[in-house]
């Protein structure tokens, strides 16, 4: 039998840590409950975050930055005026996580610590320059997502150790931002491929500053530095976005699962480009 802790205070949660070394930390739970069926039966401990305020905050900060508490869910941050106005490209991307069920339990705290390959809101925190704060009884630190991400599913997140809070810089003038998914369905699909898209462009349409990164389709998440050098100084035809695609799919390193073959991944993550004619 489970025992279940439900701290109220980020205090509480480190004197049960320190009680109870080797708990399990649950937020809204979508990705260990999913996990926890899946293995041996667990009996240990539980420590549950979704009563801990502090951890469910979304704030601006007096430099600008923006503050996401790492148990603010997806529904809270797709309706967030705040991030709606200054960061679409996240917003777009949390409307995507699962259904409106799901998006109303899974957190951004667990999606990134999760470090699944396919977490929708990868892509767009990597463009985002995201910082997490990382928090143990005696401190914390502040590490780019980039760094904390090792590997699928592994991140560099330590023993008695939690993710409190993700850290959006001020938001930049970007004209154009975007987050396209292509999963089985058009609903509930975990990503065969998704595309995080940040671009500047001049008055005339030429580009002056594009940012790119794929989800789904390599280890972690991949950014395309030719691609993004392909398009600055061009306008957003089919010609310069074909040949950003095609080194796109160069960049990308996908495998073969029961969701697509790497050979589909690949063409897919090409074409989300080609997308962006419609913008």
């Amino acid at each position: 039998m489970n025992q279940v802790h439900m701290p109220t205070t980020v205090a509480e949660l480190f004197g049960l840590l320190g009680s109870h070394p080797g708990a399990r930390l649950m937020a809204g739970g979508t990705d260990l409950l999913v996990a926890l069926r899946h293995t041996q039966q667990y009996t240990g401990t539980i420590l549950c975050l979704e009563r801990i305020a502090e951890l469910s905050r979304i704030e601006e900060q007096p430099d600008g930055s923006v503050s996401i508490g790492a148990g603010v869910c997806f529904s809270k941050i797709t309706s967030s005026l705040l991030l709606q106005q200054r960061y679409p490209l996240l917003t777009q991307a949390a409307s995507t996580v699962g259904g409106p069920a799901i998006r109303t339990m899974a957190t951004i705290g667990g999606n990134s610590v999760t470090a699944s390959p396919a977490a929708d809101s990868l892509p767009a925190l990597y463009l985002l320059d995201a910082r997490l704060e990382l928090r143990t009884a005696a401190g914390q630190r502040t590490v780019a997502i980039d760094a904390f991400i090792i590997g699928p599913r592994r991140t560099m997140l330590q023993p008695g150790e939690i993710i409190s809070r993700i850290i959006l810089p001020p938001a930049e003038d970007w004209t154009i931002q975007r987050f396209e998914k292509v999963g089985r369905r058009k609903s509930l699909a975990i990503a065969v491929a998704s595309l995080a898209t940040l671009l500047r462009l001049s008055a005339d349409g030429t580009v002056l500053e594009a940012r790119f990164a794929w989800g789904s389709v390599g280890p972690t998440v991949i950014r395309c530095r030719e691609a993004e050098q392909a398009v600055i100084g061009k306008r957003l035809s089919e010609e310069t976005l074909r040949a950003a695609a095609e080194l796109a799919r160069q960049a990308v390193s996908p495998i073969d699962d029961i969701r697509a073959t790497a050979e589909y991944r690949r063409t897919v993550a090409g074409n989300l480009l080609l997308r962006l004619l419609d913008s």
